[in-house]
């Protein structure tokens, strides 16, 4: 039985709505401003097919671009993954191998997300999605 419902990818950068926005000549998906920082600027911004999101830009500050597929940094990208319970599922995810990243986003326990990376170093992050019903 699967632990997650993957749900999309997001892909750090400078400019989230510049970044979307190229992406959305790709696609054609709407592009949508979804969070904010006190200021005003965009930090989260999504590309939503038929009301789905598929990909997500995330404003990272100090964000290096990539070197990839050589040099010295390599690409900058996490998945996001729905859960029905993060409880149940970060000890499903610990049994196989994920390490729970020491710095989480926010300190509140009451955030509907937790980051952890993969055996490789990757990391990404579960995300409580209450709607999931077929884990």
């Amino acid at each position: 039985m699967a632990i997650a419902k993957f749900s999309l990818t997001a892909l750090d950068c400078p400019d989230p709505v510049t970044l979307a926005n190229f992406y959305a000549k790709i696609t054609d998906f709407e592009v949508v401003v979804a969070h904010l920082s006190k200021t005003g600027d965009p930090l989260w911004v999504e590309l939503v097919d038929d009301g789905v999101t598929k990909i997500a830009f995330q404003r990272v500050k100090n964000y290096v671009k990539p070197t990839w597929p050589e040099g010295p940094i390599p690409q900058q990208a996490h998945l996001d993954f729905d859960v029905p319970n993060l409880d149940i599922a970060e000890e499903k995810l610990l049994q196989i191998g994920a390490i729970k990243s020491p710095i989480q986003t926010s300190s509140n326990p009451a955030d509907n997300f937790r980051v952890y990376f993969d055996p490789a170093g990757h990391p990404f992050c579960l995300v409580s999605n209450a709607a999931i019903t077929d884990l």
